[in-house]
């Protein structure tokens, strides 16, 4: 059976909604949750960015959701070391909950912040390969050093947790999947269309992923009625609806916001499942599960989040996802 988790959208809302928000999701039924980590929205109307590391703690003795992160370890904002230090940390005190760390090249929006050149995307993906060896290494109690393309100069974590977290892949492309493949613990990606997301679980699978869990964030709107889910979607959305290609050289809210100003409302519904009718977003998550994904983590971009977690959480209690 898959796991329902809901999305927690830093970029979106302020740590305090969000922390009343899972534990809502906890109470309406949600498995799990997974949580984003910013420095920066993707838009100024998305308005926020907590540090996504601190609320983890307080969200994890909040509640008794298991927990995954999708981060960048690759030596920008954070070091490699420090990603693992605070993985362990967060393992330790709470075992068994927090499950995964997805390991992405991410975006200059966050990155650049320190100042550092933004490299091309097979040297941030070389780099997020070697963010895995080491943090695997530091896991295993191991004295780590490397001269590159990561600099460790003996480190070592002394607080580790019984069981480590996996470290997941990010992909949202064949060619990103295939090369997750051969060193991630499972693959997280985000809803595409059916053919594009078989594309990505195939090279994954054919990429040495075989076996190894899927999980899915899904970006939708629901609404009470179908034009406020379209607003909704268009209103906080429409500056990520376009490639991976242009968003990941944007470096500000501003940036994105200009990118976007050109997109309609109806370019939107290839990167949000936009529906009123709760019975079709049902079917989509159905389609998903079918497709063979373990865990399908739930993100409603519009601001009626107790709403949405009322309506999907009936559905939970009832059985609907079994």
């Amino acid at each position: 059976m898959a796991r329902i988790g809901y999305h927690v959208s830093h970029e979106q809302f302020t740590p305090r909604e969000l922390l009343e928000w899972v534990c809502k999701a906890e109470d309406a039924g949600f498995a799990c949750a997974m949580s984003s980590d910013h420095i920066a929205p993707w838009s100024k109307r998305q308005g926020q960015s907590g540090f996504a590391l601190s609320w983890l703690g307080a969200a994890m003795q909040a509640t008794n959701l298991s927990f995954g992160l999708i981060t960048v370890p690759a030596g920008w904002r954070y070091h490699p070391t420090i990603t693992a230090q605070a993985g362990a940390t967060l393992a330790h005190m709470f075992p068994d909950r927090f499950r995964w760390m997805a390991l992405g090249s991410g975006q200059a929006l966050n990155e650049h912040v320190t100042g550092e050149r933004w490299p091309s995307k097979a040297e941030r993906n070389a780099r997020v390969q070697s963010a895995a060896e080491i943090i695997r290494a530091l896991w295993a109690g191991q004295t780590v050093s490397r001269d590159g393309p990561i600099r460790v100069d003996e480190a070592r974590l002394y607080t580790l947790p019984e069981q480590a977290p996996q470290l997941i892949g990010a992909a949202l492309t064949p060619s990103t999947a295939a090369w997750a493949g051969s060193w991630a613990d499972g693959l997280i990606t985000i809803n595409q269309s059916r053919d594009k997301l078989q594309a990505i679980i195939d090279a994954f699978r054919a990429g040495g992923g075989d076996g190894k869990p899927l999980i899915l964030q899904t970006h939708l709107s629901f609404a009470a009625a179908e034009d406020e889910a379209t607003h909704n979607a268009f209103y906080q959305w429409r500056s990520n609806a376009f490639a991976s290609s242009i968003t990941e050289t944007l470096k500000s809210p501003e940036d994105f916001d200009a990118a976007s100003t050109h997109v309609r409302p109806e370019d939107l519904d290839s990167y949000v499942r936009i529906s009123s009718d709760i019975e079709r977003h049902l079917h989509w998550i159905a389609e998903d599960i079918a497709m063979g994904f373990d865990e399908i983590q739930l993100h409603n971009v519009g601001r009626n989040q107790l709403a949405f977690i009322d309506a999907f959480g009936a559905r939970i209690r009832s059985g609907t996802f079994a």
